[in-house]
């Protein structure tokens, strides 16, 4: 008798613990998808994270690297103001930023089956083709006249390469780094800003002193160099999962309502965010700035985004992920609503610029961390994808109804920048919903 309520004892002891474990809102003790034993058909998996070491810096400056040649996607805007005025310029700004909007497009949704591909062989099988493809596809670019051309090599060529260097080193940091993963990311992706701020300038000064071509020629044997270095610094802590692990992920994830509400959350925030992105140094020039400055706007807001990156997750870290990404995509919505409606002169613009980049930025950097948070890690890469594969949709048509809007409004800029400012918000609405759903309590670090 003793010795069973003994049993019991350590029984309901053992329960306890694992109820308050797995209630738990906080980054710092596992999550109960996290302490979940892995599948039996999976490799076993350690759920220790190391949280550092040899490797998992390397990851993360194999990251860098290679977010720096994505940096082209956030500094589209200095191509398309070249474009509408040089190989372009008969055709309307709303076609041009189709451009720009396949791009990011692609990058978003190949996410699905490159998600799953990672979980299941690994980052390099990825990688390597994807460094490749963006060499090609940049050369390509050089010598492209016509606007399908534009359309096929820019928008579809490219902005898939972006998504194959994108998704596995993002996944691969995600295998190394639990309590600080929001700012392990943060540097990751802060590689894209500054490329953000370099390319622009580049661009502004060598097609003026050596022409288009060979200025994206140069570009393209540099993202070369670097994504040679990615291939051989990034790599995964965990071992390949399944081998037949299938492309279409099932639909239990629907089921998941934290989930489901933080996709759509960043559907909404990804449909607004882009809308400065490729129509702020448009607008400088509306209000009077010359177009060799404008390229300079695009610069500061990817320096706003470098510190937005990089600060706000780390903070992240100790005061929760979406404690951090919900009011920073608030902020953007009212920045665009209060503050970009009232800058007409270029100190202004600018202002803008760098403030709306610091607060994009924590939000592009705290939603992978986010998504990590209430996912099972065998299967980050499969839910990073989903959630980047839906967020496309919002990316594909954020642009070019940003562009429908100026023509409707004939060439006024008030309708998109509302319509930038309520999407934001509105996405914040419901990233917090998904907040709540994880944890009711205000002051909790969810």
């Amino acid at each position: 008798m003793a010795k069973t309520r003994d049993t019991a004892s350590t029984a309901g002891s053992s329960a306890a613990s694992t109820c308050v474990h797995s209630s738990s809102a906080t980054p710092e003790p596992k999550t109960p998808l996290e302490s979940r034993a892995p599948s039996p058909s999976l490799p076993h998996v350690d759920l220790d994270y190391p949280d550092g070491g040899l490797k998992a810096w390397l990851t993360v400056f194999g990251a860098v690297l290679a977010l720096f040649c994505c940096g082209q996607l956030t500094a589209f805007g200095a191509f398309e103001t070249w474009y509408a005025q040089n190989q372009l310029r008969d055709m309307p700004v709303s076609a041009i930023a189709w451009i720009g909007s396949l791009q990011l497009w692609l990058l978003y949704f190949s996410g699905g089956v490159l998600g799953r591909i990672f979980d299941a062989h690994g980052p390099r099988v990825i990688l390597v083709p994807g460094s490749l493809l963006l060499a090609v596809s940049t050369m390509l670019t050089s010598v492209c006249k016509r606007y399908y051309q534009f359309l096929l090599v820019q928008g579809l060529m490219t902005g898939l390469s972006y998504g194959m260097l994108f998704y596995p080193t993002f996944a691969s940091i995600s295998t190394h780094f639990r309590k600080y993963r929001a700012t392990a990311v943060g540097i990751a992706i802060a590689g894209s800003g500054v490329g953000g701020v370099v390319f622009p300038i580049m661009f502004r000064q060598l097609f003026r002193q050596i022409g288009f071509g060979w200025s994206v020629r140069i570009v393209g044997f540099l993202c070369l160099a670097l994504c040679m270095v990615t291939c051989a610094t990034v790599t995964s802590r965990l071992p390949p999962g399944r081998k037949n692990t299938k492309i279409i992920p099932d639909a239990t994830v629907i089921k998941d309502t934290p989930f489901v509400l933080l996709v759509t959350g960043c559907f909404l925030v990804n449909f607004g965010l882009f809308i400065p992105f490729v129509y702020l140094a448009n607008y400088s020039i509306y209000r009077g700035v010359s177009s060799a400055t404008s390229f300079y706007v695009i610069s500061a807001m990817n320096a706003g985004s470098i510190f937005g990156r990089i600060a706000p997750p780390f903070l992240a870290d100790t005061v929760g992920r979406f404690n951090i990404v919900i009011p920073s995509t608030f902020l953007m919505g009212l920045l665009a609503l209060v503050f970009w409606s009232f800058a007409k002169s270029l100190v202004a613009i600018i202002l803008f610029a760098i403030v709306y980049g610091c607060f994009s930025g924590a939000f592009l950097a705290m939603q992978i961390p986010c998504i990590a948070q209430i996912s099972n890690i065998e299967e980050v890469g499969t839910r990073i994808g989903i959630l980047y594969s839906i967020a496309s949709f919002g990316v594909l048509a954020g642009s070019p109804a940003a562009g429908a809007v100026l023509r409707a409004d004939h060439g006024g800029y008030e309708g998109m920048i509302v319509l930038c400012g309520i999407l934001n918000i509105l996405g914040s609405l419901f990233l917090l919903l998904s907040r709540c759903k994880v944890n009711r309590q205000l002051l909790a670090r969810v």
